[in-house]
């Protein structure tokens, strides 16, 4: 059996100075962007047009860190749910975004407590899969450029049961004293060093994360989304996942970490800013242009579902299918929305919204 290189340390590690100056002042910093994000992110009235529409970017956003790289467009085509044309890697990053939101709703029915099980529900979501932690030794992560080792996760099956069952217990208690975002960045580390799936590790930790944030109550709803700083940053995030490993450098960790949740807060009220000016524009016009057809079902439809089609618009307003047809023709007559076809089916892009999405990337 291979020999893992790295002793998985207990929890919390001992020996980590959480009260370095240094280290509290990046705190006060990334407490204060996400506690500015939570009080933005009440502005948008339905919760549920955050996490679906934000949730979307972040799988994106994830899948890219694992090379599954898709366009906006592709995904928008997917979330359609018209079968034809998908990539495999637009596939991907819709299973990962319906992982998210499966966690959330668990979780949530769960009384806030993130499990070994939700963990394996997420798994299998994700790969599509029936199997659950590691069973076999065999795992080693590599260099992608050089093919060389870097790092043997643990082999045995009973170990890796023990770890998880350990850091469940961390996730879902709070006697340690650690602050939530410090105890973040720890479980991240911790998960993706016991590596207990056969695959998709990176990105089941980067959901949990999120998560975990929801369950203190540091956010409301899952709407800040670690990815793309990540991916921006991602030869230091796999050089101080390692430096941990190798020297014990968890204070570099924590403050790439600190800074991770700084800077995305920060972008995302900028992105929960535009959405929600959009959103009144957008109400103002309809109430204006289309007082006939205005509600605030229609109007959530419109940014929960970037690309919609008549069939959303027939299930969230609980309309006939002409109906929906008709309102749907009359917001593209006004400009409100654009209409473009794909074989047989219709279905009508909020522009506005999308092009908000994509400048969110660069």
């Amino acid at each position: 059996m291979l020999t893992p290189s790295y002793i998985i340390p207990p929890l919390p590690p001992v020996g980590v100075d959480f009260d370095a100056p240094v280290l509290l002042k990046a705190l006060a910093l990334a407490h204060r962007h996400l506690a500015e994000l939570k009080g933005c992110a009440k502005s948008i009235p339905n919760q549920g047009i955050l996490v679906s529409t934000l949730a979307l970017q972040e799988a994106k956003a994830s899948s890219e860190i694992e090379s599954y790289v898709t366009t906006q467009d592709e995904l928008f085509q997917a979330d359609l749910q018209l079968a034809a044309g998908i990539s495999i890697a637009a596939k991907e990053v819709s299973r990962y975004r319906e992982a998210l939101m499966l966690g959330y709703e668990q979780m949530r029915e769960q009384q806030g407590l993130l499990t070994n099980g939700l963990l394996i529900s997420l798994f299998q979501m994700l790969k599509n899969s029936a199997e659950e932690f590691r069973q076999t030794p065999g795992t080693v992560l590599k260099n992608d450029k050089t093919g060389k080792t870097v790092f043997v996760p643990p082999q045995d099956a009973v170990e890796i049961l023990q770890h998880m069952h350990a850091l469940e217990h961390f996730i879902n208690t709070a006697e340690d004293g650690l602050d939530d975002l410090l105890k973040m960045a720890v479980i991240h580390h911790q998960f993706e060093s016991i590596h207990p799936f056969s695959d998709g590790n990176g990105r089941i930790g980067r959901i949990v994360s999120v998560l975990y944030l929801s369950k203190t109550g540091l956010l409301e709803a899952p709407v800040l989304y670690l990815s793309r700083f990540i991916n921006q940053h991602k030869t230091d995030y796999y050089r101080l996942l390692q430096a941990v490993r190798d020297q014990g450098d968890w204070q570099a960790w924590l403050l790439f970490m600190l800074q991770a949740v700084a800077e995305t807060a920060q972008t995302t009220v900028v992105l929960v800013e535009g959405m929600r000016e959009l959103m009144a524009e957008t109400k103002q016009r309809l109430r204006q242009e289309l007082p006939k057809l205005y509600s605030q079902d229609l109007l959530n439809n419109l940014f929960r579902h970037p690309y919609t089609r008549i069939e959303f618009v027939q299930r969230d307003l609980g309309i006939t299918r002409q109906t929906a047809a008709k309102y749907l023709k009359q917001l593209a007559a006004k400009g409100i929305v654009q209409e473009f076809a794909q074989g047989k089916h219709m279905y009508f892009i909020n522009t506005p919204l999308v092009r908000l999405l994509t400048e969110g990337e660069r």
